[in-house]
């Protein structure tokens, strides 16, 4: 790391701050160019166990820039991660209020429940997929407490990878009961199709990402625990969405997801 820990801290202090009061805080890279992935996996983590202290119960982890394109455009070689509290997961059918955020965008993935505790650090696909119980659709509301232009995969990371909220669809399959690879996603705002994707553009198969987290928490002495929620990443772009907006996404065999914003 580069950053020393009194202004880690500082900075998680503030991003906490934003999330309270669903404000956005100036780029961290533009005030220490010099901080690195650790510097921001370090905030992030210093904001996530003063969250826990304060009562609020971890249930799973997201993972993000699972596709080249993302990857490419953010200069980086490898997928990012945050956690999911309790208190961000909705049902199908929600109205979530928009207040809620600092901004809104959705992207189409799967979430895995583990039933099983998974780690590395020679964790595969195949091990990934034993230790599912079963995949749900799921969209991700994206949320970001750092200004958007000019931002860099720190900021992103820093802010606990741009999570903020996940809406969970009704339909689970376990993964013997369908190629997961080829479940596709239609995105609708307002009855208008918006973007398209299947679930293979997440590393080839929406599983890896699993797989990938798992190794990644072995460096760290951690593991994925049984009963986590993970959501394995998009396979469309981000489509923005505002007060008043009705989101819909066909995932065919495994169904619908439907809420609406407020």
């Amino acid at each position: 790391m580069t950053l020393p820990a009194e202004t880690i801290a500082k900075l998680a202090a503030e991003l906490a701050e934003a999330d309270r009061t669903h404000g956005v805080i100036p780029r961290i890279t533009a005030r220490y160019p010099e901080a690195t992935v650790e510097d921001s996996y370090a905030i992030q983590g210093v904001w996530r166990d003063a969250q826990i202290a304060a009562g609020r119960r971890l249930v799973g982890r997201k993972i993000g820039l699972t596709s080249k394109a993302m990857q490419q455009a953010t200069g980086i070689t490898e997928p990012d991660y945050g956690v999911m509290f309790d208190d961000t997961v909705y049902e199908s059918g929600a109205e979530i209020p928009v207040d809620h955020f600092s901004n809104v965008r959705i992207e189409v993935e799967l979430a895995f429940v583990l039933k099983e505790s998974l780690e590395g650090p020679d964790c595969t696909l195949e091990k990934a997929l034993a230790a599912i119980d079963y995949a749900v659709p799921a969209l991700e509301v994206l949320n970001s407490h750092i200004e958007l232009e000019g931002r860099t995969i720190v900021d992103t990371i820093s802010d606990n990878a741009a999570y903020g909220a996940m809406v969970l669809g009704t339909v689970r399959r376990r993964p013997e009961e369908i190629d997961l690879r080829w479940v596709p996603g239609v995105l609708s705002r307002n009855g208008e199709i918006e973007e398209t994707g299947v679930a293979a553009g997440v590393l080839g198969h929406p599983a890896t990402g699993v797989a990938w987290l798992a190794n990644k928490f072995h460096q760290h002495g951690a593991r994925l625990e049984a009963g986590e929620v993970i959501l394995a990443g998009s396979f469309t772009r981000p489509m923005w969405v505002s007060r008043g907006d009705a989101v819909r996404c066909d995932y065919r065999e495994m169904g619908i997801i439907e809420c609406r914003f407020v």
